[in-house]
């Protein structure tokens, strides 16, 4: 979950940037269009609207043929066109969580729960449709729901390094930039906080 960049016209959501917004704003993204290729998106919607009923991949295909979009750039205006002008699906963190089944629901809460009992001054927000932990503008926490397993991120590759044999010991599975837990795991909080701690250290708050 390490937080591509935006969701498709499916509303999957792909691999966050911490660079960017994470609004979910599909027009968040038009000021960075705009400036790399050199035309307003009204004109681009212009054009989309003069193709007619065509389908997804017809406009997709247009933009990207025409006129060099990214498939992420394209997926942002042609879905504006298509009348969706948000990728977020959950408002709010607790709408995240009443998604999810009670027990997955329980461990995801239980793991938030163990580092902001430490840390009151993290915002709790959504982004890429994925519930994180913000300081100050910068995500210090964030995790993702499979169907059998979480999936936890410190947002840094260096304190996930340094914590690998504590989380292996504690039972969880390491990946690239990630690790992740059972459902139902027992939650070992002081190791998230000792990892949160570390991840605030290399902000410098």
């Amino acid at each position: 979950m390490s937080p591509t960049n935006h969701a498709d016209q499916h509303g999957r959501p792909g691999r966050p940037n911490p660079t960017r917004g994470g609004s979910g704003e599909r027009a968040d993204l038009f000021p960075a269009i705009e400036a790399k290729h050199g035309r307003p998106v009204s004109s681009l919607l212009a054009e989309l609207a003069e193709l007619g009923e065509v389908s997804y991949d017809r406009q997709m295909q247009h933009l990207r043929e025409r006129h060099g979009l990214s498939r992420a750039h394209a997926n942002a205006v042609v879905m504006y066109h298509r009348g969706s002008t948000s990728s977020r699906r959950h408002a709010d963190p607790e709408s995240w969580f009443a998604s999810l089944d009670p027990a997955t629901a329980a461990t995801a809460r239980a793991v938030f729960a163990a580092i902001t009992e430490r840390f009151a001054d993290l915002e709790h927000v959504i982004a890429w449709n994925q519930p994180m932990l913000r300081l100050e503008g910068q995500y210090v926490f964030g995790l993702s729901a499979a169907t059998r397993h979480l999936t936890l991120s410190p947002w840094s590759g260096d304190v996930l390094e340094r914590f690998a044999p504590e989380l292996v010991r504690a039972g969880c599975t390491l990946n690239k930039r990630t690790f992740t837990v059972p459902v139902g795991w027992t939650v070992d909080a002081e190791l998230l906080r000792r990892m949160v701690e570390a991840r605030r250290a290399e902000l410098g708050r």
